[in-house]
């Protein structure tokens, strides 16, 4: 699975004739996003030598049980943990697209609620959204399947990198199943 497959179903929706099209475009592509940086951190924490796959349960399990990670806590987690980051994996666009999916999740947190948005957003705004989102998406995908090998889409994050012993380029050299929920609030939840 890489990204261009990933929206495969995003694009299906939109090429349709469906009247809801727009509206069901973009939430599957926020929902897209917001897992890719999930699996790009995961991926990378497990990459700490005291992590093989019996561990895999309880790093699930001590991620799900923080409710307060969002999109943007996992950035910040990714940030906290990788030596360059994402505004440097995606490059020049990045403040720009930043930008819109900070305004794409207040939307579509809205939308969720049954609320309305300020900007009334019409099909088109919504499938420029698809577009924005797509775009991080690919070039987050491309620069972190270029810096370590995986780009946040196959199947399984919780794999050993081909990259020899690429924790030791983190900025954090200690974890474990039991330090990691600390790093989840220290650098990652909402505040």
């Amino acid at each position: 699975m890489n990204w261009l497959e990933e929206f495969r179903t995003v694009n299906l929706i939109v090429e349709s004739s469906a009247e809801t099209r727009g509206v069901d475009a973009f939430a599957l592509s926020l929902i897209k996003a917001e897992r890719q940086i999930r699996r790009l951190v995961t991926h990378l924490i497990y990459q700490f030598p005291c992590f093989g796959p019996s561990d895999i349960v309880r790093l699930r399990e001590t991620l799900g049980s923080n409710r307060h990670v969002y999109f943007e806590g996992f950035v910040h987690g990714f940030d906290a943990l990788y030596p360059r980051s994402i505004k440097e994996l995606i490059g020049a666009e990045h403040d720009r697209l930043r930008g819109r999916l900070a305004e794409a999740i207040n939307n579509r947190n809205k939308i969720f609620h049954g609320q309305l948005t300020s900007r009334y957003l019409t099909r088109e705004d919504l499938l420029d959204y698809v577009n924005d989102i797509r775009l991080w998406c690919r070039t987050l995908a491309e620069g972190a399947l270029a810096e370590f090998g995986y780009d946040g889409f196959a199947r399984n994050s919780f794999q050993k990198s081909q990259v020899p012993e690429l924790y030791k380029r983190f900025k954090v050299q200690q974890l474990s199943v039991d330090t990691y929920a600390d790093f989840i609030r220290q650098h990652m939840q909402r505040q």
